[in-house]
Order: C-alpha cells, then structure tokens, then sequence
C-alpha cells in the first residue's frame, strides 16, 4: 500500500488552539474498524484502531482496515494510539497499520499483552514501543490529560477514557455495559462517570450505539454461568461451547463451572490459547494452568469433557468449522454431543452460521444457541444503561458512534430523551467541532477503507476486488488467439471456461449437446467475430481482444443468461 506523504497539504485541517476536534475514519455506519481521532492544539491523538472482517462480498479478503491516508500525512503531528480494550474492532488493525505511522502506542497490560503477541507474530516484536497504563491510570500527552475510567465489558481491562484539555473534557466510551456481578474484574466505576458530569463539566460523550435498540438492561455474565452450571450437568456426552476467543469472562464462566461439575476444560483454536494465556499472566485465570492439552481431551472420557473453541461466526478457518468438516488435526465430535454457540449473530454472518449448524446437526450433534438458552449476554450496554450513563455524565453534546445508521439514530434519540442539549451524527471522515461554544461539522478529509489482500493492502474498491466479485459471479471465459501478421488465425481458438461450464452445459442439455463441445462453440463464435472484421483492423490487438470479448460475452448471455469476465489473450507469429 502506498501512503503518500504530501508536506503541501499537512497543514491543511490542522487542529485549532481554541477547540477541540473529532474525526473518525472508521466505525460510524459500520460495526468494526473502529479509529477516532482527537485534535487540539495542532496534535492529534488516535484512540483504537480496530479491523472489520470481509465477508462473500469481498472474495479472497478476510481482513478490512480503514484508510489512514490522513493521519499518515500529519503523522509528525500523531502523539499516539490509545486502546481501550484487545478485542479486533479496536486493536487489530495496529500490527497493520504501525509501520505507517510509528507512533508509541498506550494500553493496560492485558490489552498490552494481547497486543504484543499479535506484534510478534507480524515481525514487530521490539518496533513498536508499547506503552503500559494500569487499569484505572493516566497519562499526559501534549495538550491531552487522559484518565483510564474502568467498565465492564466482555473482555478483560476495558476503560471508557476521559480526555481532558484546557477547553474541557470529553468520554469516549469504548465498549461498555453495567454489570453488577463480573465475572472478571471490578463494577463499571461509577463514581469517577458521576464526578465528570458535576458541574457540567463534560464538553462531549462519543458514545458506544451497538446495543441503543435493544430495550432494558443487558444483563450479567453471572447469568450465563448458572445457564451453564444446568446445561452442563444435564448434558451426557461431550460439551462444545463456541464463543470469541477474547471473551475471557465466557472462558471464565466455563472454568468455574466445569470445575464445579467435575468436567475438565480444554480450547481449541490458537487465539483461544492466546488470550488465556495473556488472562492467566495478569491474574484474571489461574485456572489456565489446569486446562487439557487437546489431545488430552479426545482420550477423555466424553461426560467429563467441555471444550471452548473458536468459529461462533461460521469463520471457515477457525477451528469449529475444521472439526464440523473432519479437517481437524485433533479433535473430533461424535452423535450425541452438544455444540452451546456462545455469541451473537453478528449481521451479515447469519448464512454462514447456518450452514455450520446444519452440518453439525446432520451428524446428530445437538445444537443450542441464544434462541434456545440464555448461553450469552452481550458486552454492550442496553437503552436503560445508556440512559443511567446519560444521567450521570450530563455531557453538553452527545455523538453516537460504533454501529450502523439505524442504532446510531437510536441513540441520539435516547440522548435527547435525556434531554442532552445537542447532538451530532457525524460520517467517517467527517471533522466535528466538539466545543468549546459551537458544536458543528466544520470539515472532511480523506476516508475509507483498505483490504488486506494477502500480505498487500489495497484500497477495497480496487479493480482486483472488483473482478474478484464479478467472476465469483459470472465465471471467467478465457481465449487464447494465435494470428500471423496479417491477421489471419493460424491455429484453433484455445478456450478455458471457469465457472461457467456446468452452467452452460445443463442449459444446453436439451439441445442435446455435449460438454465436450462447448469451448468448441465459443471458439466458432470467436472465429466469426473475427472474419466479420476489416483486415486493416485484425491487426490491432485491441481491437481484436474488444470484438472477440463483446461476441463471447453475447454468446454465454444467450445460454446461461450470465455475463462473464472475459480474458482474450492475443499471440503473433
């Protein structure tokens, strides 16, 4: 990827003396990609820097990170990242992103942990200087004083973060919830959220939206586990809960309660093992040490077993998937086993979870999920947490971010219910004056969003991207012509046809046509298209390559009612 560093145009949105600036260039209208930038005093401050995973509408993309061509420019000006907590949407686009920008970054230590062996594994290891900051601390960078506020959430160490400068405060929320009985760590620090809304202190709250639909309050961790302490002493054979490898209270929530019903734990999958680990090391799972190797568990007897592995989301490479597929190494589940799916459904991901499911219940495993148990409970807060927050925090400007447009709106909605005097629903890239005085847009720059494709990351509007999406749809046809130099085909048209055989095949079946023929026929249409040309003409390759696409694609419209990508490949002798 090439970012550029243009110096006539770094100066161009430099943050005021006299305000304090917002942009975010990823995780408005979206879930995932998370990255927030703050500006005052011509200095920038990233807080997040999270990935979105790709789906079937981006082929041969797995991960998404948003463009930081903007920050990349001015990154002289970037006094650091702030991660509020280790899960993907907000860390995992740094091992990505960091040589662009090489900046300290700033985190507790669990998310430190967890951080650092990502940075490993992408050969930074002793490149990016981490910064640790106890749960609870603070720091000084620049003009910004930021305060780490503890909250519950799903993962371990999560920190709203309050930052401070000489025109006021704003909170930027991360992911929260209310919890009144965590599995892990303490209760969301309600005193210190109440401190910052006295006196009306607080300029801004850039808040989580993921949950601002859903009514009530979202529930505790502690809930589940009694839900497991049931299922897992009713189930008989083997128990698999699948869930998200960075949800340390779910893996938390299983320990204790295996431990109770006298069934040991193993994981599946690398991250799984990760996580824990980095939990066990800063004192959030000692039981780490008593979990089963995997091929410890398989020779196991199955009523004394409970596995956690990933693959929640149907992920074709995590580990769930393998075993559903007898493509795993180790383990293997047998009729009569019990698959808990320990996570919601995150949208776009319903097809694929599916089709694991069906798998696994074809092979007489049975399935239970959050519609059949209360095996989950989110990490984000509900309507009624919202509100509480608001209550306490009495912010003068309320931006709803993290989530899509609908839940976005949502909790605006709540912010006015609360009667927060004013609001702003800003979009990526988009620059809002958070105060002090006005709150408005006050400009735009640069955003979107890079693939991962391979080890090179691209724009995702690439043309490789593009064609990706049109032969998985289309099929791709492709003709090798060889002409001598005066334009006359020398040899018979060679055809490759891929995606597209089986198609045209069984719409020609009727007419009694063999398979074998079919490259035949497109070769016959190629042969005419050219015939039909000017000889003058035959001797521009281009114009060769556009007649004999145009008749080919014309061709496999009138069989399949498909539209391929065609490749033609022109030799001279």
């Amino acid at each position: 990827m090439h970012l550029s560093h243009d110096k006539h145009n770094k100066n161009l949105h430099r943050p005021p003396d006299d305000a304090v600036w917002f942009v975010a260039l990823g995780g408005l209208g979206e879930f995932g990609m998370n990255l927030a930038l703050y500006g005052t005093a011509g200095k920038w401050l990233m807080v997040d820097c999270g990935i979105m995973f790709g789906d079937e509408t981006t082929p041969g993309v797995e991960v998404i990170v948003p463009d930081i061509a903007f920050i990349t420019e001015r990154r002289e000006d970037l006094l650091g990242i702030v991660l509020t907590h280790a899960h993907e949407d907000h860390l995992g686009a740094v091992e990505h992103l960091w040589p662009h920008l090489k900046c300290p970054v700033y985190a507790t230590p669990f998310t430190s942990g967890v951080l650092r062996r990502k940075l490993s594994r992408a050969g930074l290891e002793g490149k990016v200087k981490v910064m640790e900051i106890p749960s609870g601390g603070s720091f000084e960078l620049g003009p910004f004083r930021g305060e780490m506020i503890p909250v519950t959430h799903s993962i371990a160490e999560a920190q709203m973060l309050a930052l401070r400068t000489r025109h006021g405060a704003v909170l930027h929320t991360g992911d929260w919830k209310l919890d009144p009985t965590p599995v892990i760590g303490g209760v969301t620090d309600e005193e210190r959220l109440k401190e910052l809304g006295r006196d009306g202190q607080l300029m801004a709250l850039v808040g989580d939206s993921t949950n601002a639909l859903v009514p009530g309050r979202i529930g505790s961790e502690l809930d589940v586990q009694q839900t497991y302490e049931r299922l897992f002493s009713q189930i008989r054979q083997r128990v698999v809960v699948a869930c998200f490898s960075s949800n340390i209270a779910r893996l938390k929530s299983v320990a204790t309660v295996a431990k109770k019903v006298k069934r040991d734990v193993t994981l599946v999958g690398r991250s799984m093992w990760r996580n824990a680990e980095v939990a066990e090391e800063c004192g959030y799972l000692p039981e780490y040490n008593e979990f089963l190797s995997e091929n410890e568990a398989m020779l196991t007897p199955r009523d004394r077993i409970v596995m956690v592995c990933t693959g929640c989301q149907g992920e074709p490479r995590a580990a769930l998937w393998r075993i559903a597929t007898d493509d795993h190494p180790e383990v293997e589940l047998d009729e009569g086993d019990t698959v808990i799916f320990s996570s919601r459904e995150i949208p776009g991901n319903e097809k694929t979870i599916n089709r694991l499911q069906n798998r696994l219940i074809a092979q007489g495993i049975k399935v239970i999920t959050v519609h059949d148990e209360k095996v989950h409970v989110s990490g984000h807060a509900a309507r009624e947490e919202m509100v509480q927050l608001y209550q306490w925090t009495r912010p003068r400007l309320a931006v709803p971010v993290h989530g899509e447009v609908r839940q976005r709106v949502a909790h605006e909605q709540i912010a006015k219910e609360c009667q927060i005097p004013h609001t702003i629903l800003p979009a990526n890239g988009q620059i809002v004056r958070l105060g002090p005085g006005l709150h408005e847009i006050v400009g735009e720059v640069k955003s979107g969003q890079l693939a991962l494709d391979g080890k090179v990351l691209r724009r995702l509007d690439h043309d490789a991207t593009r064609l990706r999406r049109k032969m998985n749809a289309n099929g791709v046809a492709a003709i090798t012509l060889v002409m001598d130099r005066r334009g006359v085909v020398v040899q018979e048209p060679q055809v490759s046809l891929v995606g597209l055989v089986e198609d045209i095949a069984e719409s020609l079946a009727a007419e009694g046509a063999e398979m074998s023929q079919l490259p035949a026929r497109i070769a016959d249409v190629t042969l005419d298209s050219i015939e039909q040309m000017p000889k003058s003409t035959r001797l521009d390759d281009n114009a060769v390559r556009h007649a004999v696409a145009q008749a080919t694609r014309r061709k496999v419209m009138n069989v399949c009612g498909k539209k391929p990508l065609v490749e033609v490949h022109v030799v001279r002798v």
